[in-house]
Order: structure tokens, then sequence, then C-alpha cells
């Protein structure tokens, strides 16, 4: 009884183990792409990244239970480089943003829409994001409200001029625009159980010395309804 006591206790010993190393590796792995992206753009970048805000432990409050652990999951596979961080001041969201949109890219970050403007480029950049995840804070946006795309090297902030519903098919929010564009795409409503069936889109315009004095004089299109 004393040798099955002490296999025992050394089998509880090891688990207990393999459970934190677990752990550490999930949170190193957490932290990998945004950490590789800053790493980036501390050696490119002629000046630091502005208003820096952590992610090293998203804030799941508004998380569904299945995002969360979907989410944690990801966390141990292998992944390709963040190619931008989208950050968004207001709802203190800063997010790595990885290219495509599938599951993987999804339930780690938010995914560039394939066919759409890259970040740094000319046109109108799509990115979508789970409504019960990282993108679920969208709902407490506002016109006016600035989103950030961070780049070695430099930061483009684009302001919020657009909010709709549309329904999955309309692409029409994905073409260009006159001026360089940010369209985030996540499913509506918000809260809906089940696949939900529309999409909420929030467009915004890149920020010029323009653009800018509209902003210091209240010059903003008004909110569609959904």
């Amino acid at each position: 009884m004393r040798k099955l006591e002490r296999l025992l206790l050394i089998l509880g010993a090891l688990m207990l183990v393999l459970y934190v190393a677990a752990h550490i590796h999930r949170t190193v792995l957490s932290n990998a792409g945004l950490h590789r992206f800053k790493s980036q753009q501390v050696t490119s970048a002629a000046e630091p990244l502005r208003g820096t805000i952590s992610t090293a432990h998203p804030d799941f409050s508004l998380w569904s239970g299945k995002r969360i652990k979907e989410y944690q999951e990801s966390l141990a596979a292998h992944f390709a480089p963040a190619i931008a961080i989208l950050r968004i001041p207001k709802i203190q969201l800063e997010v790595p943003v990885i290219e495509g949109t599938d599951d993987l890219a999804l339930n780690r970050g938010v995914g560039h829409i394939a066919g759409t403007a890259k970040p740094g480029e000319h046109g109108n950049m799509g990115i979508a994001g789970h409504r019960d995840g990282f993108f679920r804070g969208l709902k407490d946006i506002g016109l006016g409200d600035t989103i950030e795309i961070v780049l070695p090297g430099r930061t483009d902030t684009y302001v919020i001029d657009q909010i709709r519903v549309v329904d999955p098919n309309d692409v029409s929010v994905l073409r260009p625009r006159p001026r360089a564009t940010l369209t985030l795409v996540t499913c509506y409503p918000f809260y809906f159980v089940g696949s939900a069936p529309q999409r909420y889109i929030v467009q915004a315009s890149i920020l010029d010395s323009a653009s800018a004095s509209d902003q210091a004089h209240g010059q903003w299109p008004t909110k569609p309804a959904p």
C-alpha cells in the first residue's frame, strides 16, 4: 500500500508539473504575434509606438464562453506573424491582424479579408473579427472615433464615418472609396443565439489634415439606421 501511495503521489506531482508547463507555454504563445511585430517595429521605426495598449491578457468580459475556449485552444497552434496591429483606443482594443479569415486566424486575432487592400496600401482594407470575441466591443464605438493600423515605422489613423448593418451577401461595403478606407466586418446581432443573420459594418477614412479640420468642427455624417 505504501508503494502504491508513493506511486500515486509521484503521478500527481508529474501531472501538476505538466499542467503548469502547458499553462506557461500557452501564455508565451499568446503574446508571440504581438511581441514579434513590436520587435520589428522597434528595430525599423523612426519613432516609438504611441499609446500602446497591453493585450497580454485579452479582456474576456464581453466574450462568449465558446469564444474564450477557442481562443485558448488556438494558442498552441503555429501561425504566421501578424501583418499589422489594429487599435481602437475608445474600447481599449489592440489585436494582431492576421492574413486570412480561417478559424485559426479569427480565434487568435482578427483577419485581413483576401482581395482587399493590404495594410499600408491605398484602397479599401477589409478586416473581419468574431462578434463574440475581439469585435464585440464594436457595439460601443461611434462616428468620429479613431482606429489605428500600426505598421513597422508608421501608424495610419482612420476616423469612423459610417456604421451600418447589411446582408451577408452584400459585398459592396468592400468596394474602393475615393479615399483610403478601413472596413471592419463582424456578424450581427452581437448577442444572437446561433448563426447571426446579418453583418455589422464599420467604415473609416484615413485621417489627413483636411479630415482633422472637419473633426474639429464636428462635421461627421449621421449614423444610418440598420
